[in-house]
């Protein structure tokens, strides 16, 4: 179903501002007199314009406290709302017309304010999102020493990682620097809580470095770069599309959580080299998950509150992701990192 339900509360001096902004963005809607002095009006408007009809109502009302807006999902309408282009309603003059590529990846996106709705409670640092990321990297830990591929799936769809990391990545397209530091600090401190649960056991039980679940995790190739990319692009389709987040932490998660364990079991081994190594990948992988995801992003037409500093951003981590393939293109050259190397580190 590609139509939102929007309820919308205000006084009954905003009317008329409303009833012209819902003829520019809704086909249907009705109003209703609610106690409080306050109107209620409910409208029915296509996935597609759900964005803009936010973004005027908060232009708009955005600075009344009675205001509120609700949005909700709809499973079905009788007769349906259709996308097509006999049912599209007038551009808006003010904006740039959308390409045709902007149009097609755009037409069943959820608006911005849902996805940030859907990142929102995993950026808050709680003892559940602590507990959750230990535990995951444990998972992930023993599941890599004894090469236990399902175990290591398990700890990919528990995805503690993936709210922060599509919230920097959400963050840096449209310009929102306060919840882009939020979802870093979020993020850096899963990252150490996954380091350390590795770390324990590989503290705890003996590492055998010729694992390939677990030496796989300290190389890193041009396959594990092309990887990062299209689960970071992958990931932003299925988010934008309200997918379930635990299938979009499979994709995620296996370029996050399973190299930061195998970096900690590495370190409780005292084994320094791979677990350089892994944290190399760990590194490599945000990096394209962030430039993979803010293009992706803009394709689909999520409006950045400045292009200056989100084409920066995005220049910024392309810029580490070339100095990284060069550094990974350089360790492969001197056999840093292969397999043979690890055997005689280790």
């Amino acid at each position: 179903m590609t139509a939102r339900l929007v309820e919308i509360f205000l006084p009954e001096s905003g009317i008329a501002a409303l009833e012209v902004i819902l003829a520019k963005h809704s086909r249907r809607f009705w109003r209703e007199t609610v106690p409080g002095g306050m109107e209620k009006f409910t409208c029915i408007v296509q996935q597609r314009y759900t964005e803009r009809l936010l973004d005027d109502l908060t232009d708009t009302f955005g600075a009344d406290p009675r205001f509120i807006a609700h949005v909700a999902e709809l499973e079905a309408v009788i007769p349906p709302v259709l996308e097509t282009p006999d049912t599209a309603l007038p551009a808006d003059p003010d904006l740039p017309p959308p390409t045709a590529l902007e149009r097609f990846f755009s037409r069943d996106r959820i608006s911005t304010s849902e996805l940030y709705e859907d990142i929102e409670v995993s950026l808050r640092i709680t003892p559940s999102f602590l507990f959750t990321v230990f535990l995951s990297a444990v998972i992930a830990a023993l599941g890599m020493r004894s090469g236990q591929v399902a175990v290591i799936i398990g700890a990919m769809v528990i995805a503690p990682l993936l709210g922060p990391t599509m919230g920097i990545a959400l963050a840096a397209t449209v310009g929102d620097a306060r919840r882009g530091a939020k979802a870093a600090l979020a993020l850096a401190v899963g990252a150490v809580m996954a380091v350390m649960a590795g770390a324990l056991v590989g503290a705890a039980f003996a590492v055998d470095l010729a694992e390939p679940e677990l030496s796989d995790r300290a190389l890193v190739s041009p396959g594990d770069i092309a990887l990062a990319l299209a689960c970071g692009a992958a990931g932003v389709l299925a988010m934008s599309r309200a997918a379930s987040l635990s299938l979009v932490g499979v994709m995620i998660a296996v370029a996050l959580v399973p190299p930061l364990a195998a970096a900690g079991i590495f370190l409780g081994a005292r084994e320094w080299v791979p677990a350089t190594g892994a944290l190399f990948l760990f590194a490599s992988n945000l990096v394209c998950l962030n430039v993979a995801g803010i293009v992706m992003f803009l394709v689909e037409g999520l409006p950045p509150k400045n292009w200056r500093i989100t084409l920066g951003l995005l220049g910024a981590w392309t810029s580490i992701l070339a100095l990284l393939v060069l550094i990974a293109a350089g360790r492969l050259v001197l056999g840093i990192g292969s397999a043979d190397f690890l055997s005689a580190a280790s």
